[in-house]
């Protein structure tokens, strides 16, 4: 990556668990993340993280890599990385305006999340969220043509979003 100069590596994870710790103290705007690690595999982090940063997925095996395009990543790059491909996937990155994103608290517009439900899994932007719906102790997420369940209460949600971009109605209000 030293070739990139515009991509400053700000950490590097052994496995899932070190790696979840880093991204939630670091906020990185892109993850070079391996689907199989000890412990957990990739999409399992993915699943943990409160938000989700750009991935390109680096593996040996290439069995993944349709659920990895599911999951919207940037890229999928096969061991050992042929320097072009590695540069073609680095330019997918969306280009920001110099804006230092990293440090902020709560999550907004611009933000994407990761969310499972059953098999399926889905990186959305939360802009394009149309609702975050309370069933029980799970979220109902609606975008586009999907609903999927979540397994976090609205309650958790409402505390990782900014409000002054996103607002609680309540019908017994």
């Amino acid at each position: 990556l030293e070739k990139f100069e515009h991509l400053q590596v700000v950490g590097e994870a052994a496995n899932a668990d070190e790696a979840e710790r880093q991204i939630a103290a670091l906020r990185p705007d892109l993850l070079f993340l391996d689907i199989n690690m000890p412990s957990r595999d990739g999409f399992q982090l993915l699943e943990a993280l409160d938000t989700a940063p750009h991935v390109i997925f680096v593996t040996a095996y290439d069995e993944h890599a349709v659920q990895a395009f599911e999951v919207n990543a940037l890229d999928y790059l096969l061991k050992p990385i042929d320097p072009a491909r590695l540069e073609a996937a680095i330019n997918k990155l969306p280009v920001h305006g110099g804006e230092d994103d990293g440090h902020r608290e709560r999550l907004g517009a611009e933000d994407r999340i990761f969310l499972k439900d059953g098999e399926k899994c889905w990186f959305v932007t939360l802009e394009d969220v149309r609702l975050f719906e309370s069933e029980g102790n799970y979220v109902r997420v609606r975008f586009g043509d999907n609903k999927p369940l979540v397994l976090r209460s609205l309650n958790n949600l409402e505390k990782k979003l900014d409000p002054h971009v996103f607002f609680r109605a309540n019908r017994k209000q």
